[in-house]
């Protein structure tokens, strides 16, 4: 079964139209059924990103000199909403080249650019991300995991939770905080952590969503890292793009793409679920016309349609804005289209089931397991609650409530 056809683009050139065209064709070529099968042997998709990173698709966002395709989010949202449409989303591509590949680009040293971007690009490396922590949630300030000097080294103390692809990824970008001298106050820094750094451990996070990609719980007991694991190097760069001081900068240069990637990621997959309810509603035939003919199908079909176009068009715009530098209109737009793209996800992927009735919950079709996966828009990385909070506050001017 082919996904739904893409409709005419608005914000999208020739070359996107084609890159939409090839990378739908590398998905339909491993589907639903792949990544399925993948998640139940509790494998990985290493088949298909391989693939991917053949065809240029994994690094289509890094810069060309360092191995990439020289493009933006645009480009790399593009490739993950068809492999999603297509049944197969890879959610390592969330990770590694979008958040990780972003920050080494834009805030890394010449070292660290050379030491990992065209791994990344390649798709030979992949890159975690740590952030979550047990006690925090979707509030950043009360991070704990901390990071002390030693000398020329540091010293990383705290545990990360429900990070993804730890047990394939060569290494961990971890946001941790650092005492500022002046103030006395603990400011976010990211570092790289190799994965066999010493004290540094995973265990595995038991999940009812079926995915391919397994989470964990990290605990980073005295990691000690040189002082070119911190992204950007020691003191502060002139450019104010690296150092101590420009860690906020960073962490949202990264949690911006993270939020169009993951808008894409739901985006596609409600194309899927949408896709396999239209097929089923033009053949099945109870009465003397198929169900598709009766306005109680069609028209909550044609709605989700409808949602998951008009979230397609604010994860364009927060790609664009994004992608021309304009970082604080991007940060709006990019979480708006993740709440928007959540909640089509959901409605699409319900709809689909209750349109195929007890079909919709055989393995057969494959739609069931979709219903917990498609929560995860809503929920992470971070949840819409707290994006209406954000908009409330920073776009309408509301007081905080917290």
């Amino acid at each position: 079964m082919s996904p739904t056809p893409t409709p005419a683009p608005v914000l999208e050139n020739e070359e996107h139209q084609a890159l939409r065209a090839a990378v739908a064709a590398l998905g339909r070529r491993y589907g639903r059924d792949y990544l399925a099968r993948i998640a139940r042997e509790g494998g990985h998709p290493d088949e298909l990103w391989a693939d991917a990173a053949k065809l240029g698709y994994l690094g289509v966002n890094l810069p060309e000199e360092y191995g990439g395709g020289g493009g933006g989010i645009t480009e790399l949202s593009i490739v993950l909403e068809e492999l999603g449409a297509a049944g197969c989303p890879l959610l390592m591509m969330v990770v590694s080249p979008a958040i990780c590949g972003t920050v080494i680009t834009r805030f890394g040293t010449e070292q660290q650019k050379r030491t990992w971007l065209p791994g990344l690009a390649d798709g030979s490396r992949t890159m975690a991300f740590g952030i979550t922590e047990p006690d925090a949630g979707s509030n950043s300030h009360r991070i704990t995991t901390t990071a002390r000097r030693d000398g020329t080294d540091w010293i990383l103390t705290g545990r990360k939770v429900f990070v993804s692809g730890v047990d394939t990824a060569d290494a961990t970008l971890v946001v941790g905080r650092t005492e500022d001298a002046r103030t006395g106050r603990l400011k976010p820094c990211l570092f790289i952590v190799p994965r066999d750094a010493p004290g540094f451990t995973r265990s595995l996070i038991d999940m009812e969503i079926q995915a391919a990609e397994k989470q964990f719980e990290l605990v980073l007991d005295e990691v000690r890292l040189p002082a070119d694991a911190l992204v950007g190097g020691g003191a502060s760069h002139d450019e104010v793009v690296g150092g101590e001081d420009a860690g906020l900068l960073q962490l949202f240069a990264g949690l911006n793409p993270e939020r169009v990637m993951t808008a894409a990621f739901a985006i596609g997959m409600g194309r899927h679920a949408l896709a396999k309810a239209v097929e089923y509603a033009k053949t099945r035939q109870v009465w003397k016309e198929t169900i598709g003919a009766h306005q109680a199908i069609a028209h909550p079909l044609a709605q989700a349609h409808i949602e998951l176009e008009l979230a397609r068009l604010m994860m364009q715009k927060a790609a664009h804005l994004y992608d021309r530098g304009d970082d604080l209109a991007a940060g709006e737009a990019a979480n708006m289209a993740k709440y928007a793209a959540g909640e089509a996800c959901v409605r699409a992927v319900d709809q689909a089931v209750h349109t195929l009735g007890g079909n919709g919950l055989t393995r057969e079709y494959g739609l069931a397991a979709l219903i917990p996966a498609s929560r995860v828009a809503r929920i992470a990385p971070v949840s819409r609650e707290m994006i209406l909070n954000f908009v409330s506050h920073q776009t309408l001017g509301l007081p905080k409530s917290y």
